[in-house]
């Protein structure tokens, strides 16, 4: 086996059982990555240096070929009517038959942290087949300091190996696909897909389990802080908006999809931003526009013109999940850190297909309690394999699928730290106004980074607001710079019977969504219900 980079030289993936491998190239730097990306074929140089690649035929999640392997440890501690199982014997003919097939193998080694928190941090190794992948985890992880690498031991694994496919026979799979945690031994096989985002939510998983043991709260949630050192948490599944609305240039930007809240306040769980990129411009969103033109920013799933090879953000023929990756620094204002105070504001996105929540709404921490256990919004084309339009749902903690425990070990956590540190909680609607999607108008940006910016300032607590006569949160009635009936979704109608008859039809899925939490909550929870008609 030949050898090239830095690594611990008592902690060498031979020690895992990876001995067969011809040639490893441990922690490549951007330059040392995007070199051999090139030289391999793997991908393209698009207008500016940034790394174009194509990902085939998956261009999203697979969210149905994920698997945590059930054994004593986690048979009591997962939500299994959320995750699917794999028998331990069906891992270990995994696990050895992905290593046998990396006899021969060229592959790069990345040692990194999962949090930017020192005390709650994960060391991850990632090995890979593809040097692109390579580049990409080292934007989206945090990057040790060279002298780190000395000692690093990792705490975690992830094997990703796009060129292996799964025997569903042979190993209890669904399909010739595989993503497969063993939360137990810390190990992750990935197998027969190309899509980056597997590899960075797999971390987000294994801390997700983690962490709560600690008493710390994991988030799928954006997160940015202001000169007065207030932090906010934007909350949301991809496509709501979460990364376009952190990325404030008046606030410093935290990070963008994975948090942690504990004792110590909040702190990101990456060193980078993962940014759908399908209709991006640089009139609404300047900074993720810019880094897409940087150098070694890596364009996953984006239409590059052969000729003058600039990226076509409107091309959508391999998916509207078109994304770019790229390290926090390509955004001027982010923080060096990636660690803030304790929120003063907590925000819930969603994009309601239905068109009948109100641009934006407070929330008492037990309605806070409620919707972060619901969770709706909407899966919006191409984020995960098979969605076609956009399609109304419910992914509770706003986050279903990464959630490995039970979600009231998640709400009871936000619930508390709300309480605790007095967080002011605001339910924003990104989605559909006017009707529902297909007749309705998607929510005009400029209305919801002006309501965002009066909920952050604290004006917005000195409006005139009504009470929801669906939902019973409370709306504000105007707010300076904001014109128009938009504060009212069933006056933007034209019918409003119409509206009526789909407010009714939304409130009926909330609730019978939250039959099965009922149990797990309190009855000021349970009396944040919307009012059945």
């Amino acid at each position: 086996m030949q050898v090239i980079g830095r690594v611990n030289p008592n902690n060498t993936i031979t020690g895992l059982g990876l001995n067969e491998v011809a040639k490893v190239f441990y922690n490549l730097n951007e330059p040392q990555l995007y070199e051999r990306a090139i030289a391999r074929d793997e991908g393209v140089v698009a207008a500016g240096g940034a790394f174009a690649a194509m990902t085939g035929q998956h261009t999203g999640r697979s969210a149905q070929d994920k698997y945590i392997v059930r054994d004593s440890d986690t048979e009591d501690t997962i939500w299994w009517a959320n995750n699917a199982a794999m028998s331990p014997e069906n891992f270990a003919r995994l696990r050895a038959d992905m290593f046998a097939h990396t006899a021969g193998m060229e592959l790069y080694v990345q040692d990194l942290y999962g949090g930017a928190d020192p005390e709650h941090r994960i060391k991850v190794r990632v090995i890979t087949e593809l040097a692109w992948h390579g580049l990409f985890i080292r934007h989206m992880l945090r990057r040790p300091e060279v002298s780190e690498l000395d000692d690093f031991e990792p705490e975690m694994t992830i094997l990703n190996l796009p060129g292996f496919t799964a025997d569903p026979q042979r190993h209890g799979t669904r399909t010739q696909t595989v993503i497969a945690g063993d939360l137990t031994g810390r190990l992750v096989l990935i197998g027969n897909t190309e899509y980056a985002g597997e590899t960075k939510k797999s971390v987000f998983g294994f801390l997700n389990y983690l962490l709560p043991a600690k008493g710390v709260m994991p988030m799928h949630c954006s997160a940015n802080v202001g000169d007065d050192e207030a932090s906010a948490l934007f909350f949301g599944l991809s496509g709501t908006g979460k990364t376009t609305l952190s990325s404030d240039p008046a606030r410093a930007l935290i990070g963008d999809d994975e948090h942690g809240w504990s004792a110590n306040g909040i702190f990101n769980f990456e060193g980078g931003c993962y940014a759908k990129t399908f209709k991006l411009s640089a009139e609404a969103e300047p900074e993720i526009y810019a880094t897409t033109g940087r150098w070694a920013s890596v364009l996953e799933n984006v239409h590059i013109d052969p000729q003058t090879r600039l990226p076509d953000f409107d091309d959508g023929t391999a998916t509207e999940n078109g994304r770019v990756a790229y390290p926090l620094h390509y955004i001027p204002n982010a923080s060096q850190t990636g660690q803030a105070g304790h929120p003063r504001n907590v925000i819930m996105l969603t994009a309601d297909a239905f068109g009948v929540l109100p641009p934006i709404a407070r929330l008492t921490p037990s309605q806070a309690m409620y919707h972060f256990l619901s969770g709706y919004t909407a899966k919006v084309a191409g984020t995960e394999k098979g969605v076609a339009g956009t399609q109304a749902t419910f992914s509770t903690c706003f986050g279903a699928p990464f959630m490995p425990r039970h979600p009231s070990v998640y709400g009871n956590l936000l619930k508390g730290l709300i309480a605790e540190h007095d967080a002011t909680c605001w339910l924003v609607n990104t989605g559909w106004t006017g009707g529902p999607y297909g007749t309705g108008h998607r929510m005009p940006i400029r209305v919801t980074r002006a309501l965002l910016a009066a909920a952050l300032d604290g004006s917005l607590n000195d409006v005139p607001m009504r009470v929801d006569r669906n939902f019973g949160f409370e709306v504000p009635t105007s707010v300076p710079g904001v014109t128009g009936n938009v504060l009212d979704p069933r006056a933007t109608w034209g019918d409003a019977a119409d509206y009526d008859v789909q407010a009714a039809k939304l409130v009926d899925m909330f609730i019978k969504n939250f039959a099965e939490f009922e149990a797990h909550v309190d009855d000021a929870v349970k009396a944040a219900a919307p009012a059945a008609a």
